[in-house]
């Protein structure tokens, strides 16, 4: 078997050390004579995996005791809606920034239930930057303000935590989470779909303050509020029980790698790494402002565009696949998760390297 460097924006590469250790268990896990996608949410074994599971991504984002992780199915997309139903509290306006494709769903949604007012967009960029914050206009009677931490599409991120005073902060870090440190006490909600940094998808993880919850919008169905899944511990229904145990593994294997901040120093190297040959070269660019620029989804151009298809024919013979651009950019983009070794990014270096020798 020879596995490949898997660029995928998601579902992403799982750390192989992950995989092997859920191939071992697939069968039986620690002697429960059942595999983890047979067992009962409600059994004394898979508890044990859920509140391991809670307890070591408390650890490694450093979470005060006055907020509730939720192991949520839906995605992130599912909380684009949740977050606007459960936050309102009496209030109908929102406020978000649009920083690209991800953005632009949340609005959409948020546009259901809410008065969303626009107070920042990168539009007239076309999403290649991140506006000044001192040029967002925020209505601070909002019930919040929502932004996308990182955009995997536009290969666009947040650097640092905006500050918008008092009002509740509310972060998609669907596709940065736990690739650096954050202070989450900054944030009044923080959601993240599974499959980018923490594993498996049909799973999103879930952080909210305490006194965030239990004001969902009237008439909303009962899956859709907080209330009801921090109450019933994340099992309100029968939870993504395997989808959940993955992340766990992915959990232990962050502690492993040294945590957050190990984990981000080698992220930094990465995209550093990447960016470098990208902006040495008259044959490759990359069309981000650079100090918007995403350490996780790196779009990059030919060119020449009509020897795209030749170069993702030689990167797939050089074992790198998922290298093709959204649809809606084109060109390449490598997205170089947690999961994503040195090693895959150094191989890809070299291929861009000898493509651009070769086809100049």
């Amino acid at each position: 078997m020879s596995r490949v460097f898997n660029f995928s924006a998601g579902p992403a590469a799982v750390p192989v050390e992950v995989l092997k250790k859920a191939q071992d268990e697939m069968l039986e896990w620690q002697g429960s004579g059942m595999s983890v996608m047979e067992m009962s949410h409600r059994g004394k074994e898979f508890i044990s995996i859920a509140e391991k599971a809670e307890a070591d991504v408390r650890e490694l984002m450093n979470i005060p005791d006055n907020y509730k992780v939720l192991f949520l199915q839906g995605g992130a997309t599912t909380q684009f809606s949740m977050v606007p139903m459960n936050l309102l509290r009496g209030k109908e306006k929102t406020c978000y920034v649009n920083t690209g494709a991800w953005s632009k769903k949340a609005i959409k949604e948020a546009k259901i239930h809410s008065n969303v007012q626009v107070s920042a967009t990168a539009e007239d960029t076309g999403f290649t930057s991140i506006p000044a914050i001192d040029s967002w206009d925020i209505d601070q009677n909002a019930a919040y303000l929502h932004y996308t931490s990182n955009e995997t599409i536009g290969g666009v991120e947040f650097q640092s935590i905006p500050d918008v005073g008092d009002m509740d902060l509310v972060a998609d870090m669907s596709s940065n989470i736990l690739s650096r440190a954050i202070d989450v006490s900054k944030f009044g909600v923080i959601y993240a779909g599974g499959q980018k940094n923490m594993g498996p998808s049909g799973i999103a993880l879930t952080i909210v303050r305490e006194d965030l919850i239990g004001y969902a919008k009237e008439g909303s169905p009962s899956m859709m509020d907080y209330k009801n899944h921090a109450d019933a511990g994340s099992m309100f229904n029968t939870p993504a029980t395997y989808s959940w145990y993955l992340m766990g593994l992915v959990f232990e294997w962050l502690k492993e790698q040294g945590g957050v901040a190990a984990i981000e120093a080698r992220n930094i190297r990465k995209a550093e790494k990447l960016y470098n040959v990208i902006d040495a070269s008259d044959f490759y660019a990359n069309p981000v402002e650079l100090t918007s620029r995403s350490r996780m989804n790196i779009p990059f151009t030919l060119a020449n565009p009509e020897l795209d298809a030749l170069f993702l024919s030689e990167a797939k013979a050089a074992g790198l696949e998922t290298l093709k651009g959204h649809r809606s950019v084109g060109g390449m983009r490598a997205s170089i998760y947690n999961a994503m070794p040195e090693a895959g990014v150094d191989a890809l270096i070299s291929m861009m390297s000898e493509f651009e020798r070769t086809k100049a």
